[in-house]
């Protein structure tokens, strides 16, 4: 509030002759300080450093000839990680048997990896800005669950193999997949990433990404029994709202992955969106082949709007509007109570939506 005031003293300095001109901005200005920070709460306290550990550094700096003197301190410092990077993302064998070595060799040799590693090298010689960004989310993690562990962060490449893994105690950071939507290597992989998903593969997702993943894989992983659409809905919907709760700065846009054209869309239509799902006897559907298309990601959502310029994901775009609307109509939830809350026909019923 200290800004809020200095910002009064300003005007009141101007020659405001009129009382009631300072008083009715001083009611303004303390509702837009109010709305700028009513989901934000106070993190200083906590005690917590991100290091976003780079293993993509330490791989760049082997060579065929001291490969087999320096893996094994490797192996030893990144555990979990190093097997699921050498079996899983690289697929260059078991790291039971030191035979794998001899096709890392080839991998660390090949002028496709020593250009990415270049390439990755020049995009992100520090991730100073990652590290302060992820350490204030998981800071708002620990604010709302004071005993949830944080996982290690890992920075890697694997020749686009995977963007953001969870494994065991770790988070990882695939930078091959975050070097700009223009990079040089995209069209090359546009068979099996097409352009709308590449089109995310910038440094400021880093963060979103991260965090995501975390959320919805180690925190609040989907339970099996959200069939129909209404608690599909709802359960992206309560992600994002905890996004919402420990990225308050973050744009919406990034939280969901839209375009800021795309959230423009989806907010000017929110009324026709879900004036459809109820038309077309969607909200309760449970056959994941009609719903699928209203959940995962896509250029456009087929069959809403006209000349293909609606945005994707219109089912986890009302869900979570309709999360929003339970939180702000029944403010004695706590979001502890609403991240474990099940009972999806609840929240809706008791969120009242009724978008104009």
């Amino acid at each position: 509030m200290s800004a809020l005031f200095a910002i009064f003293a300003l005007y009141a300095k101007m020659n405001l002759k009129s009382t009631f001109q300072i008083y009715l901005f001083f009611l303004i200005a303390l509702f837009v300080f109010a709305c700028k920070n009513k989901k934000d709460v106070d993190v200083s306290h906590i005690d917590l450093e991100i290091k976003i550990e780079r293993f993509d550094k330490e791989l760049s700096s082997l060579t065929p000839q001291d490969l087999e003197e320096k893996i094994p301190a490797l192996q030893k410092k990144y555990g979990f990680f190093y097997q699921d990077f050498i079996e899983g993302m690289l697929s260059v064998g078991n790291t039971g048997d030191t035979s794998y070595l001899r096709n890392l060799r080839t991998v660390l040799t090949d002028k496709d990896f020593n250009d990415l590693k270049a390439e990755v090298a020049s995009k992100f010689p520090d991730l100073e800005k990652q590290e302060n960004e992820l350490e204030d989310a998981f800071k708002h993690v620990k604010y709302y669950y004071p005993n949830q562990g944080i996982p290690k962060v890992i920075a890697f490449f694997s020749g686009f193999s995977v963007q953001t893994p969870i494994g065991n105690n770790y988070v990882g950071v695939g930078l091959d997949m975050f070097l700009g939507a223009n990079s040089k290597f995209y069209p090359a992989i546009r068979g099996s990433l097409p352009a709308y998903i590449t089109r995310r593969f910038t440094p400021e997702n880093i963060t979103p990404r991260v965090m995501e993943a975390f959320i919805r894989e180690d925190l609040f992983p989907e339970p099996d029994e959200t069939t129909s659409l209404m608690q599909k809905m709802i359960y992206n919907g309560k992600i994002l709202y905890f996004m919402d709760a420990v990225m308050p700065d973050l744009p919406d846009s990034l939280k969901i992955g839209y375009t800021s054209a795309q959230y423009e869309w989806a907010e000017s239509y929110e009324a026709g969106i879900w004036g459809y799902f109820l038309e077309q006897n969607l909200v309760y559907e449970a056959d994941y082949m009609k719903i699928q298309k209203y959940l995962t990601e896509a250029p456009f959502t087929p069959g809403i709007g006209e000349k293909n310029e609606s945005a994707p994901k219109l089912g986890v775009f009302i869900g979570w509007k309709i999360v929003k609307e339970y939180m702000d109509k029944n403010p004695e939830v706590t979001i502890q109570a609403l991240m474990k809350d099940q009972d999806f026909q609840k929240i809706l019923d008791k969120s009242k939506y009724r978008p104009d």
